[in-house]
Order: structure tokens, then sequence, then C-alpha cells
């Protein structure tokens, strides 16, 4: 038994010590993300296209999800929810990657999103679009590829294999089919001066889950650098949001305010999806989080990739997140660009 000095030494430091050991649980951290659902964030209060007409019923909104590094309060706390995940930091980060590459990498994403998604819109609303290309970027390099050990990140890829490249999908689109142990002969600017580079082909790393049979050069995420204008100007400001998996919603909100006419016939329309200058809306991450998000700000319709009807799609996710959660809210399979617009068309 504690005697009476002890009790009271024991008494008197318990709370600080109880509170260094929560302090301590919060502070170490493991290595997983934690993501659950975030917000739906209205579009016309972050898109301004010049001379637009402002609208006061209805809204597109972004959807987005929240994540962080995981301690022990969030590894436990994912435990008691499906919307609450944990994500191996290997699934998402390179390795030797700083928080401040990851989080650049994100912003890059975003911005090259919103070019995109502006180019769709402009496009599909017969506005005036103009385009200076100079290459493209580099932005990430895959530890253990065979670009990693003869590209650097900030490289322009001008050419391949001597066929000229304007844009990040025409270099993705003429480095497929190859096979592990073939060369392709790249043509780079670095430092202002070009020289012609031989990069070979390899499996990606096991921890990137990639097919057995998929191989490539061991870039990610290469950015189109161009310098695009666009009549009437149109600016957009979403602060520290990141990734590419507002392009649809982008898209529809500055087409909206580029033509006549409410879209959103007065709803509350959500949605995610990436989207690419053909108009084709991609997979995301979290569609069944966002989906939790979409209903919580009280959206009518949420619009989700369909994925030509892939099994698994972010379609599939969202409905049984919908059905999961019980909510009204009308689930959109979307393929592209026209399809969206068809859909909103017809509400």
């Amino acid at each position: 038994m504690m005697n009476q000095k002890s009790q009271s030494r024991w008494v008197k430091w318990r709370w600080p010590i109880l509170l260094i050991v929560i302090l301590g649980l919060y502070l170490f951290q493991l290595p997983y993300y934690y993501s659950q659902p975030g917000d739906a964030l209205v579009l016309d209060d972050v898109i301004t296209v010049e001379g637009a007409d402002e609208e006061t019923d209805g809204s597109f909104m972004l959807t987005t999800i929240r994540m962080g590094k995981a301690n022990l309060f969030f590894y436990a706390w994912a435990q008691f929810s499906p919307y609450r995940i944990l994500h191996p930091e290997s699934q998402l980060r390179f390795e030797n990657e700083t928080d401040e590459d990851y989080q650049h990498r994100q912003l890059m994403m975003m911005t090259d999103s919103q070019e995109v998604a502006k180019i769709v819109a402009y496009e599909q609303a017969d506005k005036q679009v103009s385009y200076q290309y100079f290459g493209v970027l580099v932005t990430t390099l895959i530890e253990g590829m065979p670009a990693n050990e003869v590209l650097e990140v900030g490289d322009r890829i001008k050419a391949v294999n001597g066929v000229s490249i304007n844009t990040a999908e025409e270099l993705i689109d003429l480095l497929a089919g190859y096979s592990k142990g073939e060369t392709v002969k790249l043509e780079i600017e670095r430092n202002e001066e070009t020289t012609i580079v031989t990069v070979g082909f390899s499996s990606f790393p096991e921890e990137m889950n990639a097919p057995s049979d998929r191989v490539g050069i061991g870039i990610q995420a290469p950015v189109t650098d161009r310098e695009v204008t666009f009549d009437p100007d149109v600016h957009i400001d979403t602060s520290q949001i990141g990734g590419p998996s507002a392009g649809l919603m982008f898209s529809l909100e500055i087409y909206d305010q580029l033509t006549e006419g409410n879209l959103t016939k007065g709803n509350l329309v959500a949605g995610t999806g990436t989207i690419r200058e053909d108009g084709t809306v991609g997979r995301i991450g979290g569609a069944g989080q966002k989906v939790v998000a979409a209903d919580r700000a009280g959206a009518a319709y949420f619009l989700a990739p369909f994925e030509e009807g892939a099994a698994n799609s972010n379609y599939e996710e969202a409905m049984l997140a919908a059905e999961d959660i019980g909510t009204e809210m009308e689930i959109i399979p979307i393929n592209n660009f026209e399809e969206a617009i068809a859909f909103l068309d017809s509400l």
C-alpha cells in the first residue's frame, strides 16, 4: 500500500504524467495516412469567369477528403467507420519524398487539372483558347526504374523516338505498348540545352500495386508545359486543395458561367472525377467518402466516373456508399463531359 507521502506525490504528478503520455501518443506518427470525408465546396464561390452573370439558384460542388499522417488515435478511430480509412504510406508517397515534395506534387496536379478543365469548358462553349507549347515536364521519378538513372525532375521532354510531343497525354500514348528490356530515345531540354537520352522499360515497384505485366520508364504525373490564354479571362482560387480529382466539376462550373441558362436547374450538384482534354472523365480515390461529404452538404445529385462500366468503378463504389448511408441523393454514372451536360440538360 502507498503511504500518505507517496500517495500525495502520485496525486501531484499524475495529471502531468497523463498529459505527457497523451501528447506522446498524439505526436507518434505511424507509417500510414488517415482519411475521412471532407467538405463539399460551392464552386461559384471560387471560380470567376469575366463578364459572367451571377446565378442565385443551384450550385456545382467539388467534394474533398481530409487526409493527414496517422497517429495512434487516428489508427484506433479508423476502426469504427468504413469511411475513415488508413492508407499505407508507401501507396501515397515515393521513397525519400518529403512532406513539402508531396504537397508540391499534389498542388501541381491540381494546377494541371484546372487548366485542362478550362480548356474542355472553353472548347465546348466555342470560346477562344490560345496555346503555346514547350514540352512535357518531368515532375516525379520512381526510385529503381530506368528514368531515375538518366532524367531529372524539371527536365522538359520534347520528343519520343524523333516524334515531337506537346502534351503529357501524347507522351503517355507514345510510351505505351513497349516490353521489358526495350528502350526509347527521348529528346530533352535541361538547363536550356537540348540532348538525346536513351531510357529503358522495367516493371513497377511492388508497392505501387501495378499489374504484373505492366512496364514503364518510371515517370509519374508528367505535366504539359504550356502557356494557355482564355478569352474571356477565368480565375480559380482553391487555396491548398491538392490533386486532380475536381477536374469534371471545375469544367462544368466554368462551362455554366460561359453559356446562357442555368445548368443546375436550381439543384445542388456534387461530384468528382478527373478530366482529360478529350472530355474523358477518369477514376479518383475516395469516391465513397466524397458521397458522404456531398450528402452532408444536401446535394441532390452526385456525378461519379462510370469508367465505361468497369468492375469496381467509382460509380459502383459511390452507389454502395449511398445505399449504406441511406441518402436520397441520386448517383449519376458519367463517362465523359458530354454525358454530364446531357444529364444536366435533362433535369
